[in-house]
């Protein structure tokens, strides 16, 4: 098993799945020994908040090989993503005995394509917090620093690939949900164009159609390879996004000479606000490669009134956050309770509710 655990170092997703493609290793031996790490690293990070590893041994052993990304573990974010069988929370004590009794279409890709999903990472109530901290199941930890955030709202996908358990886990951004924990944690995060990837039939996904799904991961060529397995429209989708990459897969686009681009970047945050100094000296080091590699690079601030994008995301989120927890209330047959949802969250659904269509119908 030492052997074997060391792959999940030394391997990303597409070296993991051609190991398992060429019979070099078996699936059940990667799931085993992620399931092995995360039950040895997950109490210091917090970042998996349910398992189903009976579910993942059955699957292992049944596993298409010539699947792209065949045997390899996998884990889901408990938000917009069921997996049968597994809590649907959302991160609130309003979902916390929801159990998803159907995978979503986004599950069944991830299936699909090989990946074997053993549990539920830990989110933000309703995803909508930059710090993955709810009430509900307790702060994840960043595991470059266990003092420290690994961001949100996907933080606990972002933990557990960072911190070793697995190679690649999902995620999705409405807001920065994917960016934010990725860039705290070292990671390969990418908020794919709207409509790149399907959110149904979840319903009244909170976001939708602000958030988008994917992954985060240790190399460009995962998320390429994982976006590659999941992108596509879904009949009735109203936001179909544009075609893939002349290439015909974002993977062979990975392969591409770019050509010289135009990069900008900024050390001021959207609200004015200085970055942090270390961030600053990442932000340049960044830079300074990129423009060695022949890139223009420069900073700059895009010209935008800052507070439209604050609207349009608190607008998108909080009415269609506020249908799902009206939805919910009604299956319950009770009123709001006092404990059901977190300030922030209470705050934003009680704005919601004074909210109209044509408040939603802008900010979309």
């Amino acid at each position: 098993m030492d052997g074997i655990d060391a792959l999940l170092d030394t391997h990303d997703s597409i070296g993991l799945a051609a190991l398992v493609r060429d019979g070099e290793v078996g699936a059940r031996e990667l799931v085993e020994a992620a399931i092995a790490r995360i039950e040895e690293r997950n109490p210091a990070l917090n970042a998996v908040i349910a398992t189903r590893y009976d579910a993942a041994l059955a699957e292992a052993d049944t596993v298409d090989r010539s699947a792209p990304l065949a045997g390899v573990p996998f884990l889901v974010k408990d938000l917009n993503c069921d997996v049968a069988g597994l809590p649907s929370t959302r991160g609130s004590r309003l979902f916390a005995d929801v159990v998803a009794t159907e995978d979503c279409e986004l599950t069944r890709r991830f299936k699909a394509a090989g990946l074997i999903i053993l549990g539920n990472t830990n989110t933000p109530e309703f995803g909508k917090n930059a710090s993955t901290e709810p009430v509900l199941h307790g702060p994840t930890h960043n595991p470059w620093d266990l003092d420290r955030s690994p961001g949100g709202s996907s933080g606990g996908s972002a933990a557990a690939v960072a911190g070793g358990m697995v190679t690649a886990a999902h995620a999705n951004d409405g807001g920065g949900s994917i960016r934010i924990p990725a860039s705290e944690c070292g990671l390969v995060g990418l908020k794919p164009t709207r409509g790149r990837t399907p959110t149904w039939p979840i319903p009244a996904s909170f976001a939708y159609p602000v958030g988008v799904g994917n992954c985060v991961t240790r190399t460009v060529r995962d998320s390429a390879a994982i976006l590659d397995a999941i992108a596509g429209p879904l009949p009735g989708d109203p936001f179909p996004a544009p075609p893939a990459p002349p290439t015909g897969s974002f993977l062979g686009a990975v392969e591409q000479e770019p050509g010289r681009l135009r990069i900008g970047f900024s050390t001021v945050l959207p609200n004015g606000e200085p970055v942090h100094p270390a961030g600053i000296t990442a932000i340049e080091r960044t830079a300074a490669v990129l423009s060695a590699l022949g890139h223009e690079v420069g900073e700059g601030m895009p010209d935008w009134d800052r507070r439209m994008s604050a609207l349009v995301v608190t607008s998108a989120m909080g009415i269609n956050g506020a249908r799902m927890v009206e939805d919910r209330l009604a299956e319950l047959g009770r009123p709001l309770a006092d404990d059901d949802l977190e300030v922030f969250s209470r705050e934003m659904h009680e704005r919601a509710l004074q909210q109209t269509g044509i408040d939603l119908h802008r900010a979309l």
